[in-house]
């Protein structure tokens, strides 16, 4: 096999050109580490778009396509030495699916943006595409890239809290708060529009985020629950959620999802109650992680300090003090999945701690979060099961 330990990987990029938000912060985080290069790329569900976009990231012309189909023809056109290792999706939603059941069947590793597709029938079959080819597969939900959301998960499953009792997680944006989808904003207009967005909007935008944070640090499955979801008068998708949650277990939870608190920036919060404490944790305070145990006093713990678990200080790049965020957690979820895909190439098992990120499974159950909650929203019957 190809050693690809002495060399950085390829990766190939689709959307994400001129114009968008996402795609940026994708590149930005795979160059944190230098350990993979953009070489061919998509970027624009139009053509022009598309190769000018490539051009400005420096992209060979002969890399540079004005669709996806064309980039994955290429890939396979060219000798296994020259092709990409991996393909990052960063389109809208709509396009989420096509593009990553073509790349997985053709036997190519993916990256792809959340929520993961449109419905439960495409997630299931892209779980089974993944296991029948042998692909790595990570989806961004990147806040479970933070040092402390790694420390608080070590604390959970190690027992710190106890019997888990209540899950509070919040989600609270104002970008919506006016109707920027009909003064040209291109991120609001999408997000708005259930062809591209699916049948969900701040749910599968945010709320996603919210239900993966959940699941990621307590482990906890949904055994039902009840939603309420409002939109501004004329937008056809929900901009506001409210959730009470029953999970497996015996333990309760509230998840809200808004992106028309006015005023609110990216507040995403998560508190976890049990027997013996409870922990908080705030993104836009993301390194401090805080416990109140119920037999002593509040403890703040901080990143890139020695006494954090393995899992939180190998996510940490700087010393204590020195700030990481936004840019740094979606580099450590991308770190995870190279280091599946070069222990992938090699034939050798991953190291769990290295290759740590949300897999295509975490990605199917939250597309089975957002339909569970679409269709509670809709009903006249207090809880669904999940």
């Amino acid at each position: 096999m190809t050693d690809t330990s002495l060399r950085r990987l390829r990766y190939a990029m689709v959307g994400g050109g001129r114009d968008a938000f996402i795609g940026a912060v994708h590149r930005k985080a795979i160059a944190l580490d230098g350990q993979a290069e953009l070489v061919a790329g998509a970027l624009s569900s139009s053509a022009q778009k598309a190769r000018a976009s490539g051009c400005d990231l420096g992209l060979a012309d002969a890399r540079n396509h004005g669709d996806w189909r064309a980039l994955l023809d290429d890939e396979l056109k060219r000798p296994p030495h020259e092709r990409i290792d991996f393909v990052s999706i960063v389109t809208p939603n709509h396009m989420h699916f096509p593009v990553a059941q073509a790349f997985v069947e053709a036997g190519f590793h993916v990256v792809c943006d959340k929520p993961l597709v449109h419905t439960r029938a495409q997630a299931e079959a892209l779980v089974e595409a993944v296991a029948r080819r042998g692909t790595v597969f990570g989806v961004t939900y990147n806040y479970t890239g933070y040092p402390m959301v790694r420390q608080a998960r070590e604390m959970v499953r190690s027992g710190a809290l106890g019997e888990l009792r209540k899950i509070v997680v919040e989600y609270n944006q104002g970008w919506l708060a006016t109707r920027l989808e009909g003064e040209g904003n291109k991120q609001a207009a999408w997000r708005s529009d259930p062809a591209q967005s699916g049948a969900a909007g701040a749910i599968g935008d945010i709320g996603s985020h919210a239900e993966n944070l959940v699941a990621t640090v307590t482990g906890l499955a949904i055994e039902s629950l009840c939603a309420d979801l409002n939109s501004l008068p004329g937008r056809p998708l929900d901009d506001d959620a409210s959730l009470l949650l029953r999970f497996e277990g015996g333990a309760r939870g509230v998840l809200v999802a808004s992106q028309i608190s006015t005023g609110l920036e990216n507040d995403l919060r998560l508190r976890i109650s049990g027997a013996l404490g409870t922990l908080e944790w705030h993104q836009e305070r993301p390194s401090e992680l805080t416990h109140l145990p119920h037999d002593g006093p509040k403890r703040v713990y901080t990143r890139g300090t020695p006494w954090l678990c393995e899992s939180a200080r190998r996510a940490s790049r700087l010393p204590s003090g020195h700030p990481e965020g936004f840019i740094e957690a979606f580099a450590n979820v991308y770190g995870g999945v190279i280091a599946d895909i070069r222990a992938t190439q090699s034939g050798v098992p991953a190291d769990p701690l290295a290759a740590d990120y949300p897999r295509v499974e975490d990605g199917a159950r939250g597309v089975r979060f957002i339909e569970r909650t679409v269709a509670s929203a809709r009903s006249e019957v207090k809880w669904t099961a999940w």
